[in-house]
């Protein structure tokens, strides 16, 4: 008798050491990349969403974001999340449309009407679709987040028509869609990592770039390159995937409150976008710059039929096309 009850009180005890021992071992840090600098509103996106995370796991899961370029350029940290040295990363659309052509449509020039056109594309069933669309590919996505409309500027004269962009030397992404882009308008696009590009403006590598406000003022390429013009030739929008095998150390339950709380930063940093976009576009008047807002835009949409023809040979993308399109 007494044997059965010493082993009745140490059963449960035993059990429960293992059950804390499990939930201590699954308990971790998640390490998240982002090349822009700690007060960006996309970095604060994240770091919103690890207080979220905590508070919902109780502190067993933490999120370490790393800013600045400090795990690498978009190009570098992408292949490091597909793989799994990342655990999640905040990439503009057009670096990993490299491998996900649903997520190169968004990416595509004078897709969107209007910022209010992409949001209802982003928060609808097109957006769901485009973020599973990466799964094949080693990553989860978890949401998108703001990234504005991007804009030509350079430092050698006003653009006020595309003729003003030939044989300009303007910065893209490292994305093939980017470089496209550039030269169906006559400029000679230079694929350049992020970090690199005020080096650049500076010891005239390169006479341009294209970005939106925030990332403009920033990186302080105004004051390089004074003249911009407010195209807004691509409205790509950000997107924060998950490596698979980071989400698949999860369980269900957290996994849930990963994606929630993914969600929730991605209207929080909205909020804070409209804000930085006034306040970044207001810095570059005061400071002097050129802003060109009145020209004929027609010239420019119309030089994007090839890219058109080009990206999208593939039928099941051109649906994709239609339907955002059509979203109203």
């Amino acid at each position: 008798m007494v044997k059965v009850r010493l082993l009745n009180g140490v059963v449960p005890l035993l059990v429960s050491c293992l059950l804390q021992g499990s939930m201590q071992a699954s308990a971790r840090d998640f390490r998240a990349a982002d090349t822009q600098a700690e007060d960006y509103p996309t970095v604060q996106a994240l770091v919103f969403m690890d207080q979220l995370v905590a508070t919902k796991t109780g502190g067993r899961h933490r999120i370490r974001v790393f800013h600045s370029r400090q795990l690498g350029e978009e190009k570098e940290t992408i292949e490091q999340t597909r793989v799994g040295a990342i655990d999640l990363n905040r990439t503009n659309v057009a670096p990993i449309g490299g491998l996900v052509p649903e997520a190169n449509v968004l990416a595509l020039p004078f897709l969107f009407r209007s910022m209010d056109h992409l949001y209802k594309v982003l928060d609808g069933p097109i957006g769901a679709d485009v973020l599973a669309s990466v799964e094949p590919h080693g990553f989860v996505g978890l949401a998108f987040y703001d990234s504005g409309a991007r804009s030509i500027y350079n430092s050698v004269h006003p653009v006020r028509s595309i003729s003003d962009v030939k044989g300009l030397r303007v910065r893209v992404q490292q994305s093939d869609l980017m470089v496209a882009m550039m030269k169906a308008l006559g400029a000679e696009p230079v694929a350049m990592p992020y970090g690199q590009v005020l080096t650049g403006l500076t010891t005239k590598l390169i006479d341009g770039a294209e970005n939106n406000w925030p990332s403009y003022i920033t990186t302080n390429h105004f004051t390089a390159a004074r003249h911009y013009t407010v195209t807004e030739h691509t409205m790509s929008p950000e997107v924060l995937v998950m490596s698979r095998k980071a989400w698949d150390s999860l369980s269900a339950e957290d996994q849930a409150i990963f994606r929630q709380a993914a969600q929730d930063s991605a209207q929080f940093m909205r909020r804070q976008w409209k804000s930085w976009e006034e306040r970044s576009r207001q810095q570059a008047q005061q400071a002097g710059c050129i802003v060109i807002t009145e020209f004929d835009k027609r010239p420019f949409m119309d030089a994007m039929t090839e890219i058109y023809d080009k990206f999208l040979s593939d039928a099941k993308l051109r649906t994709l096309v239609d339907r955002i399109r059509q979203a109203e």
